[in-house]
């Protein structure tokens, strides 16, 4: 099989390229144990630098709502603010008491999408967190973490009723990085919910490897972060992370996401994130 990455960015890529190119799986392509493997690799080794990111900025702001957090690096994490201390910071403060002060510190951390992301994405957090209560402290356990994610989808069922910028990424990142914050509960995470973002580079991680044929269908939806909350595509990639899941022995839904997101990422600096 020819090698589907163009422009390999990362050492993840160059290895899938080079499976590809030796074959010995379904119809010429990758071996399937080989590229699990990789993937979990991959994953594993992003996921460190994720932890201990989360980590630092949780206990930066011990007196903060942890979920307050959580939003502000999911939108780093996301490449629309700068991955920063200060920038957590005026999230914290502009969702905790919304002022113009907070807002403007936080838009100064905008990446090249602008500020218009951070400004609308901070709109709709704030007023989710005006419609709903979630629990004081991150859920120690999925069934509880999973009910919390419930609570965030419930007001932005409706499209009339959705605020802007609450897309497919905004709906699940702020869960991801709760899972982050606690890898020993990430580690029990090994079905869905709760749900994982499912566009971008992990949406071109499930479709190089739906190609590859290390996957039963392709990804659902497109590769776009901010587009409409979609349910069933959300629901439908995060099957096929369980279905990866399933095949080998050993990782999570948070491992399977991490090491898709490494396959399928087009950042040019992510040859040095793990």
């Amino acid at each position: 099989m020819k090698a589907p990455i163009a422009k390999a960015l990362n050492e993840t890529q160059m290895r899938f390229n080079q499976l590809c190119e030796a074959g010995g799986g379904v119809h010429g392509g990758p071996a399937r144990g080989k590229t699990l493997e990789l993937i979990r690799e991959s994953g594993l080794r992003l996921n460190e630098l994720a932890t201990r990111e989360m980590k630092d900025h949780l206990a930066a702001f011990p007196d903060a709502n942890p979920w307050y957090v959580c939003f502000a690096v999911g939108l780093s994490w996301g490449h629309l603010a700068q991955l920063d201390l200060g920038f957590t910071k005026a999230v914290v403060g502009v969702l905790t008491r919304w002022n113009s002060s907070d807002l403007d510190d936080a838009k100064a951390y905008q990446m090249e999408r602008g500020s218009k992301p951070i400004e609308q994405s901070l709109i709709g957090a704030h007023m989710l967190f005006n419609k709903l209560l979630l629990p004081k402290t991150l859920p120690s356990n999925l069934v509880q973490l999973a009910a919390a994610q419930n609570r965030w989808f419930s007001p932005i069922v409706n499209p009339k009723e959705r605020p802007p910028y609450i897309g497919a990424w905004n709906a699940t990142a702020m869960f991801m990085t709760a899972l982050f914050a606690q890898p020993g509960l990430a580690a029990l995470h090994l079905e869905p919910p709760p749900l994982l973002p499912p566009g971008g580079p992990i949406h071109n991680g499930l479709k190089l490897l739906s190609n590859a044929g290390i996957l039963s269908t392709p990804p659902a939806g497109n590769d776009l972060d901010d587009g409409d909350w979609e349910p069933g595509v959300i629901f439908e990639n995060n099957a096929l992370f369980a279905e990866l899941c399933k095949q080998l022995p050993g990782w999570s839904l948070i491992d399977v996401h991490s090491g898709l997101y490494m396959l399928g990422t087009r950042h040019p600096h992510s040859g040095t994130w793990a």
